[in-house]
């Protein structure tokens, strides 16, 4: 057991911190403050390889593993997670599930410019759409239908809470198509956005993660091939619930970032900012918070890479994705809101950065699967 990251992993860890500070620090207040969609760093990240990170290169992904994807996570998180989820949306939900129970002509068709992010050009990403007006946490209660007409499905309802929904162009859909089965009634539907009865909703103004674009999609006859369904007739809850464990890797390592950010502007505040005559950091109220922060923050990334090493090891990762997740997310809320506390005053304020870290840990808690969810998979695993 090694723990320490080799060459290949420090290259793409300094890679994603390069590209953080270089073209994520700039101007991420302003984005925040106008919900402005980050187009060009996701563009840029495209030519990193970033959204296609764990994608094999046959299909114009980058060929990484896991861990080098919570490595990247991390790094861009720190500093932008607006930035990071729409990152994370592409990679763990849009490409894996594509690769993973795609087919060939879906690979090609779809999954490649995904893995690339462009498409002639233009900004290519894709969106998740499991979540409706009356279906969270849980999930099988789809309202949204897909009626089987022969050799394609005729797909009415809507979806609530959709990231990267008004710049996806392409949509991974769960609508029930047999309600007297139940979960095993549901499909997975690839759905361009461009297609008609297609409607996508206003921006939803949000606590947190203000840059990326959150929408419900609404559907209205759409007319979707048979060929782009996703897997077997009633796989599509399987399907999201295999896709949504990798995504929970992703934003496990996103929320390990907030927090990692959020403890070393606190850890920088200490060494500059003076009470009582000397730096408050040799005051031992502000030296246990740090080493708390530290900890917790050090926990989370063995979870972390417990976790994406169990994947890229064709384990079943279920349960340590759910750990990783559960514990990440509460350490960044935790860690940002004492790093806060730490800056006193001035972390009340945008141009400090933490105020704007806490507001974006919550989401954390929430998407993919809240905390109580990720404990209800984590007692299933440990009881059964």
């Amino acid at each position: 057991m090694k723990f320490e990251l080799g060459e290949e992993h420090l290259m793409i860890q300094k890679a994603a911190r390069d590209f953080a500070i270089q073209e994520c620090l700039p101007g991420v207040i302003e984005r925040d403050e106008n919900q402005k969609f980050p187009t060009e760093q996701i563009l840029k990240l495209a030519e990193l390889g970033f959204l296609g990170m764990m994608v094999d290169p046959k299909y114009g992904g980058a060929g990484m593993d896991t861990v080098s994807y919570v490595l990247a996570m991390e790094e861009i998180s720190k500093i932008d997670a607006s930035t990071s989820v729409c990152m994370s949306v592409n990679n763990s939900l849009v490409c894996w599930g594509l690769e993973a129970y795609g087919t060939e002509e879906q690979k090609q068709q779809y999954l490649t410019p995904l893995a690339q992010g462009k498409k002639n050009g233009e900004l290519y990403i894709g969106a998740f759409l499991l979540s409706e007006p009356e279906a969270g946490s849980d999930a099988t209660s789809q309202r949204t239908t897909a009626e089987d007409k022969g050799d394609y499905f005729i797909l009415n309802g809507t979806k609530n809470w959709i990231t990267n929904g008004s710049s996806a162009s392409v949509y991974l859909v769960m609508a029930q198509s047999d309600r007297a089965k139940g979960s095993k009634g549901i499909n997975t539907l690839i759905v361009e956005k461009k297609w008609p009865g297609v409607e996508v909703g206003p921006k939803e103004n949000k606590l947190g993660i203000r840059g990326s674009d959150t929408h419900s999609i609404s559907f209205t006859d759409v007319k979707v091939p048979k060929s782009n369904r996703v897997g077997e007739d009633g796989f599509g809850f399987t399907f999201a619930m295999k896709t949504l464990s990798g995504g929970r890797i992703g934003i496990a390592a996103q929320a390990l970032g907030i927090a990692g950010g959020a403890y070393e502007l606190a850890l920088k505040y200490s060494k500059e900012r003076k009470a009582f005559g000397k730096e408050i950091m040799h005051h031992q109220a502000i030296q246990f918070k740090l080493a708390d922060m530290a900890t917790r923050i050090e926990a989370s990334r063995l979870l972390c890479f417990k976790a994406a090493w169990e994947k890229d090891s064709g384990k079943d990762y279920t349960e340590s994705a759910a750990m990783a997740k559960v514990y990440a997310s509460e350490t960044a809320m935790w860690t940002a809101t004492e790093a806060v506390q730490v800056h006193g005053g001035y972390g009340f304020v945008k141009e400090y950065h933490v105020e704007r870290l806490m507001r974006d840990a919550k989401i954390t808690q929430i998407y993919e699967g809240t905390s109580e969810v990720q404990r209800m998979v984590i007692g299933r695993s440990i009881l059964k």
